[in-house]
């Protein structure tokens, strides 16, 4: 089955295709255009390249969260457009979870997923890797580095930082101390390559079922709050 893994929670914005679990092409945008531009004619690029018609395609899974509010957004309406007009379900993926996917996958690695979530916070989750797969060690959740720094001391382990916000890390946190490492590039960046493998072994749902999970409120709805109280 013929499955479209879509990644727009940040700055980079990219497409896959996968084949009964097997990666058959990728392309990634990380120009800073809106997604709305990029994301949709990447997935027809790969697919027009491989011969393929997106009638061929099964399966659509997509990062739902945490991420960029607008950018979630749009790569969650344009899966659920597809699945809606083709008729196929859809998964949805942990952005953090699929960095991790998407990282380095050699054994007993210590995965500390990062994304700037601004206010001297991050969009954070820990794994570690076990034959070759990524293990939780905690679940996704919005902290502050000044939290973070002694939780990623307590495990005494050297990390590698994934994510966009792995460099705002790496700069704030005492890295000597927490022994810490910079994922290489192209695999430190959110990409639809880690969504696809990430959403592999996932229970498919309706589309109408799938929800962006942002973690905390928008900056919008928090100043409503700040008003009201």
């Amino acid at each position: 089955m013929l499955m479209l893994a879509l990644e727009s929670s940040a700055k980079a914005a990219s497409a896959a295709l996968f084949e009964d679990e097997k990666l058959l092409a990728v392309s990634v945008s990380n120009a800073g255009l809106t997604h709305s531009r990029t994301l949709l004619p990447m997935a027809e690029d790969l697919l027009r390249n491989l011969d393929k018609s997106v009638r061929d395609v099964g399966l659509v899974a997509v990062a739902h969260g945490p991420g960029s509010f607008t950018g979630l957004r749009i790569g969650m309406a344009e899966a659920k457009g597809l699945c809606w007009a083709l008729q196929i379900p859809v998964i949805g993926v942990s952005t953090l979870e699929a960095m991790a996917f998407g990282g380095p996958d050699m054994d007993s690695s210590m995965l500390c997923c990062a994304m700037d979530a601004r206010r001297g916070q991050v969009y954070n989750a820990l794994f570690t890797v076990r034959d070759g797969r990524p293990v939780r060690l905690t679940d996704d959740r919005a902290i502050s580095l000044a939290e973070l720094e002694p939780e990623l001391n307590s495990y005494g382990k050297p990390w590698i930082l994934l994510g966009d916000g792995a460099e705002l890390c790496y700069n704030t946190l005492d890295k000597d101390k927490l022994s810490l490492h910079l994922a290489p590039e192209p695999l430190r960046l959110q990409n639809a390559r880690g969504v696809g493998l990430a959403a592999m072994g996932k229970a498919p749902q309706p589309v109408d079922a799938l929800l962006p999970v942002y973690l905390r409120l928008s900056q919008a709805e928090r100043e409503r709050q700040a008003k009201l109280s």
